[in-house]
């Protein structure tokens, strides 16, 4: 049936590990300029972040060394893009000369597999990926293997595609919406109760002293309290920037938990060290920050610079702007940024979030709130 069509071992054993590494292990292509016959994967998620199969012929040591070298220089760059600290990746070499003595070098694990059989060697690769030499094309050759492998790795790209597109695609905004209108109603209402002496804020504000003597509500409340109208609208202009944001991101259920567990987090924290009064969302505005800062780093790959370049300098300036200004509760918005990063750890995000990391997070978290609860009731 496929007479005349003919592919190399070579070729077809490169296409075998790219299609177990990406239907497999979860990798995607990515595209490092500058380079021929070699393909890059990169799996953030996994120990090795970088797969590279290179089908150059190496043919001395010097060669070798300058291949290293070449990759070490690559894996910066992702690096950096990907605020990727500790960056391990699998070196997998399909043509070199066997007189070769290699090694190990750091961060860099090098294979040799030239053939078919290279995959059955339990102490090359199989020793990692145990389940690489089971895949559902080895036995398929010609052009039915071209075929069966393209399809496949095209289904599984335009799976992810389809992933990621519903992730960051436009959905409808209710949650942030909905908070918005009760800060706002509770404004006006706290304004027309003070044109009768009535001072809401004083019933449902944050004050240490009340809250130690049991009246744990306000650590809720206060989130919705604003002095001011510029307070009110510096705030609820941040919450629908960020909180449109995450909403979009994580859910309305997952919004609505990191939102208030950052805010209960904000005002434990500031009981703790402020002994005045205090007001505002602002401390669940910051654990939204901090619910995009953990997004962000998980979504590095696709908001890499946005992370680098204005999540993170936004939650800096504002924290340094914080300390200038006396009248801000910077210990709720550090409570808060905290609480946020490990609410969202702890509810997780879909299919980034493993669930040992789930479990790290809802202890952490569970631990942050009986300190700071202690630290308020117990020891005072």
């Amino acid at each position: 049936m496929n007479q005349g069509i003919t592919v190399s071992e070579k070729d077809e054993l490169i296409m075998r590990l790219v299609h177990y590494f990406v239907t497999k292990e979860n990798y995607s292509p990515i595209v490092v300029n500058g380079v021929k016959n070699e393909i890059w994967l990169e799996n953030l998620e996994a120990e090795y972040k970088i797969v590279r199969i290179n089908s150059n012929y190496i043919h001395n040591k010097e060669q070798l060394d300058f291949d290293i070298y070449k990759i070490l220089n690559v894996s910066k760059q992702i690096s950096r893009k990907t605020l990727t600290r500790k960056l391990k990746t699998l070196n997998i070499l399909t043509d070199m000369n066997e007189e070769i003595k290699y090694e190990n070098t750091k961060n860099i694990d090098t294979f040799i597999v030239k053939e078919d059989e290279d995959l059955k060697n339990r102490d090359g690769l199989l020793s990692l990926f145990p389940l690489l030499n089971e895949s559902e094309v080895k036995d398929i050759h010609g052009l039915d293997f071209l075929l069966n492998v393209s399809n496949d790795i095209n289904n599984k790209t335009e799976s992810e595609n389809k992933f990621y597109e519903n992730i960051f695609k436009p959905k409808k905004i209710v949650i942030t919406k909905v908070l918005i209108i009760i800060n706002v109603l509770l404004y006006i209402l706290t304004f027309i109760l003070s044109l009768n002496n009535i001072d809401l804020v004083y019933y449902l504000g944050l004050n240490n002293i009340l809250v130690r003597n049991g009246e744990l509500y306000r650590l809720l409340t206060c989130g919705f309290m604003h002095a001011d109208l510029i307070h009110l609208i510096c705030n609820m202009y941040s919450l629908n920037i960020v909180g449109t944001q995450m909403e979009n991101f994580i859910g309305k259920k997952k919004f609505i938990i990191v939102y208030l567990i950052s805010l209960i987090s904000g005002s434990l924290l500031s009981c703790v060290l402020n002994t005045g009064w205090s007001i505002g969302a602002s401390g669940a505005i910051f654990g939204l920050l901090g619910s995009l800062l953990y997004f962000g780093y998980h979504y590095r790959v696709y908001l890499g610079s946005v992370l680098k370049s204005q999540i993170i300098p936004l939650i800096i300036f504002n924290l340094l702007l914080g300390f200038m200004i006396p009248s801000i509760d910077n210990f709720g918005h550090i409570g808060g940024l905290i609480g946020g990063i490990l609410a969202t750890m702890s509810v997780g995000l879909e299919n980034k979030t493993q669930k040992s990391e789930k479990t790290n997070g809802i202890i952490c978290l569970i631990l942050l709130i009986l300190f700071l609860s202690y630290l308020l009731f117990i020891k005072k």
